[in-house]
Order: C-alpha cells, then sequence, then structure tokens
C-alpha cells in the first residue's frame, strides 16, 4: 500500500477505507510534530518515517501512532505504540509517548486532519 503524506484533511471514511485495506481496525500513522503533517499507511510505522525522512523531516520531530476510526471523537481513536518512539537520546524510555506536550501537538495535527465526513466539505 502507497503511503500517503498530507498536511490537508482526510475524511473519516477515507481512513476507514485504507485500514480496511491493511489491518482491519486500525491505521499506523507517523506525525512529524514540527511540520504538522502525517504519513499514513505504512505497514510499519518504519516505512512512514523513512518516507518522512526522505522529505527532509527530522527524526526527532517523528512519532509513531495508531489510528482507529470506529473509535473517532473518543481519546482511544490514537494510540501513542510504535518502536520508533522508543529513543533515549530524547529522554523516551518506551514506545508511548511520554511528554505531554509531544502528545497535545500530536492530538492538534490529528484533529486538524482527520476530519468527520459531515464536517470535511473539502477533505478526501
Amino acid at each position: 500500500m502507497e503511503i500517503r503524506v498530507t498536511d490537508t484533511p482526510i475524511s473519516l471514511s477515507g481512513i476507514n477505507e485504507l485500514a480496511a485495506q491493511q489491518f482491519g481496525n486500525l491505521i499506523k500513522a507517523t506525525v512529524d510534530v514540527e511540520k504538522g503533517v502525517i504519513a499514513i499507511g505504512g505497514e510499519l510505522h518504519a516505512d512512514e518515517e523513512q518516507v518522512l525522512l526522505d522529505a527532509e523531516s527530522e527524526q526527532r520531530n517523528l512519532w509513531g501512532i495508531n489510528l482507529y476510526p470506529k473509535k473517532f471523537g473518543t481519546e482511544d481513536f490514537v494510540e501513542f505504540d510504535s518502536m520508533i518512539n522508543l529513543r533515549p537520546s530524547q529522554g523516551n524510555m518506551s514506545r508511548g509517548v511520554e511528554r505531554e506536550g509531544v502528545r497535545k501537538q500530536i492530538w492538534d495535527i490529528v484533529g486538524r486532519l482527520i476530519v468527520d465526513d459531515n464536517e470535511s466539505g473539502h477533505a478526501t
């Protein structure tokens, strides 16, 4: 499956379609908290991370998450769990995202880029 990188909104139905093509109930994504973009659709977060690195993102700004489309609108929509998040050099000692400020940035980006179909007049 092709990895999609975007800084423009994607509809929830589009996310559901991508999830159905892969893992069914979830889709992997990697967020660049500095550029405000998201890469979606990799088999591994590391695949998305590489696409973003090739687009001149900095690794320290990239965080892997899982999205659960059926849980849209709840705190369970985003799961902070990825091997790419394990980075002792930045003080992140787990696969989660330990810093609240970074989690908030991720939520803000996800909230801006993944939109309910009823609110997404221009989303794809």
